[in-house]
């Protein structure tokens, strides 16, 4: 790793304008306390991060290798902009609008490639901006970051040792200190804390470029980022007709040469509850690119495949087929919710062809009998299934009554693989069908860009429990990644077990799951996690007996104005406030601790409200099943203690009177 400056010769370097020999330049955060510093003085462009006089993230090397280009080229000039303030609209997010503030820079080189750099008082971002006539080919990018000291780091490594780039981006965190960090290959987001403030490390507007995994360096104390080779050969799992690829070109890119690149972007938080609702990623995507947005609508979601259609009690066999199927509808038409979604098997994965339904299921008579009901469905389908039958697909289905579709089993993030996601957003928005990506890179904007992609999966969730170990420890991951993940965007968790187990009494079970933690552990994800479409995993007939969860379930919004981390810390608990219209929700999370939480109202406007509150029962600690519902009116003024069992959690929503 070369260093660019020494810490203090970076720390009182300042702004330079527009001269042509500058070599070092200082940009500042609109309030001034961040600041990012850029030098060539070691013959390579390097960066580094500061707040105040603390230096959080040492010179490190930038650069992008471009076949034709000038390697290693120096500072030709650097120019400031004016601070930009921006009201962004933000449908299906955590708010309904927010603000934001920056400041840029722009570092041209020597080889007419520019470094675009942005301060905001929430963190650091930059990205590269070519400018060659016709196509270029990236040999690779450089992205060689350091620490001035052993930062304890929180890595998810990919899950497959062979081919680390092919997988599901599902994992639970390893923290550990980056000088003990195995050099794996991890994806984004990563953090990583540096004392005074936390790092997060994730992308933006990542278009027509392959995504950005990160490795521990050789050197202790660095991180480089590692980048998927352009695929030459693919071929095609048997069993879903799901792509993958073969053999790789020895380049990462192969675009147009008049562009920006994907958006580096550095997170700074000084307190955990900044992180859940830092808005860098949304407000760093290219803005809405389909127009109107009123005709797509969020909501939750009756699913089939976590309880592997395990119905009892009926007067039929249960699977896939119209009377499993209709029964769904009937339980969601019931209690209110607005999709039910047609999982894996509703065509034969292994034909390819999801425009051939399987016999057992007449598709327009279902989508007729939701109709009735008003319900509307949904069909899972795999990426390249739904790329390769893309419009005739749309069409089809958008005219037969369809509202959207979950689409599944990317499991890469090479630039074809995201090439491939936004011709499928594209097209879908034509055809006004939303989409619920599963198996797929962490969330990077596209949400902003097309808002008819309203969630991402990119989560160790629910699914996870139907065949993980107990060290995977989910109660702690649960309070983990709303820290992290949440960050780059929603999550499709897929949240609502009825069977809920302590830690002493769990297990995994494929087909009769239980979740690790209380039932008011899993109330409250509903409410703590951001997920404009969320699905009730458990069947329909275990929901029998449980309609005051099932009612606040359902009743938890998905279309949301405010959010507030009102209390927290990562890896023990967190409580989150969100408002819609008048209304508040507010749950609370912990791990396999059990701890009291003091929920101070002070948050609320002035008035009286109506609290019903779902907490764990008194023998939630040896059965994580137990909860209590109470019902009270409080104020601003109010300050109440909430006790939460191993595992546990609280649910409570708020109206006023």
């Amino acid at each position: 790793m070369k260093y660019c400056l020494t810490a203090t010769a970076l720390l009182c370097a300042s702004i330079i304008a527009t001269d042509a020999n500058a070599k070092t330049g200082r940009l500042a955060s609109p309030d001034g306390n961040l600041s990012v510093i850029v030098s060539d003085d070691t013959g390579s462009l390097c960066m580094s991060i500061a707040r105040g006089y603390d230096l959080l993230l040492s010179p490190s090397q930038i650069g992008i290798d471009i076949q034709g280009l000038k390697a290693n080229p120096t500072i030709k000039s650097i120019k400031t902009g004016k601070p930009v303030t921006e009201t962004i609209a933000s449908p299906f997010y955590r708010q309904s609008e927010f603000e934001t503030a920056y400041t840029q820079m722009t570092v041209t080189l020597t080889n007419s490639v520019a470094v675009e750099f942005r301060a905001y008082d929430q963190g650091i971002a930059y990205r590269f901006v070519t400018n060659q006539k016709g196509e270029i080919i990236i040999d690779n990018e450089i992205a060689n970051y350091a620490f001035p000291s052993d930062v304890t780091a929180w890595l998810p490594y990919s899950t497959n040792d062979d081919k680390p780039m092919a997988m599901a981006y599902q994992n639970v965190y390893d923290q550990t200190p980056l000088s003990q960090a195995p050099q794996k290959l991890a994806f984004l987001p990563a953090t990583f804390d540096c004392g005074s403030a936390k790092l997060t490390l994730t992308e933006s507007d990542l278009e027509a470029y392959p995504g950005m995994f990160i490795q521990a360096g050789a050197s202790a104390l660095t991180v480089k980022g590692v980048f998927a080779p352009y695929p030459a050969t693919t071929d095609f799992y048997p069993w879903r007709k799901q792509e993958y690829v073969t053999s790789t070109e020895s380049y990462i890119a192969k675009t147009e040469g008049k562009r920006a690149l994907p958006w580096r972007i550095w997170a700074v938080t000084t307190d955990d509850r900044q992180m859940p609702v830092n808005n860098l990623v949304y407000a760093l995507a290219s803005p809405n690119r389909i127009g109107d947005t009123a005709w797509i609508k969020g909501g939750k979601v009756a699913w089939d495949w976590w309880n592997d259609w395990g119905l009892k009690q009926v007067p039929f066999k249960a699977g896939i087929n119209m009377e499993t199927y209709k029964y769904y509808i009937d339980f969601a038409s019931e209690n209110g919710i607005e999709y039910v979604v047609l999982d894996e098997g509703w065509y034969d994965p292994k034909s390819g062809d999801m425009l051939t339904t399987i016999p057992e299921i007449n598709l327009p008579e279902l989508i007729a009998y939701g109709r009735q009901k008003n319900v509307d469905l949904v069909l899972w389908t795999v990426f390249n299934v739904l790329d390769s039958q893309l419009i005739e697909a749309c069409k089809r289905y958008s005219e037969m009554g369809i509202k959207g579709f979950k689409v599944d089993f990317l499991d890469r993030d090479d630039q074809t693989a995201v090439e491939m996601v936004y011709r499928i957003a594209q097209a879908t928005a034509e055809y006004q069908l939303f989409l619920d990506l599963h198996g797929i890179y962490k969330p990077t904007g596209l949400n902003r860009t097309y808002p008819n992609v309203i969630n991402f999966e990119s989560v160790f969730g629910m699914e996870e429990v139907k065949w993980t170990d107990l060290e995977n420890n989910m109660p702690l991951y649960d309070v983990t990644f709303p820290y992290i993940r949440l960050l780059a965007g929603p999550v499709d968790y897929t949240p609502g077990a009825m069977r809920n187990a302590t830690k002493a009494d769990w297990k995994a079970i494929y087909y009769h799951p239980m979740s690790m933690g209380t039932r008011c552990h899993q109330l409250a994800t509903y409410i703590v996690y951001d997920s404009p479409f969320t699905m009730l995993c458990d069947a329909p007939s275990n929901y029998k007996g449980e309609e005051e969860c099932v009612r606040f379930m359902v009743g938890t919004p998905t279309d949301i104005d405010e959010t507030l981390i009102l209390s927290g810390k990562m890896g023990e608990s967190i409580v989150t406030a969100r408002r819609s219209g008048r209304n508040w929700w507010v749950g609370g999370l912990t791990n396999w601790d059990a701890r009291d939480v003091e929920v101070d109202f002070s948050f609320l406007p002035e008035g009286q409200y109506q609290m019903t509150l779902f907490r764990d029962g008194p023998n939630a600690n040896k059965n994580a099943e137990d909860y209590a519902i109470d019902h009270r009116t409080i104020t601003p003024a109010t300050k109440i203690t909430i006790p939460m069992a191993s595992g546990g959690g609280f649910a409570l929503q708020l109206r006023p009177l």
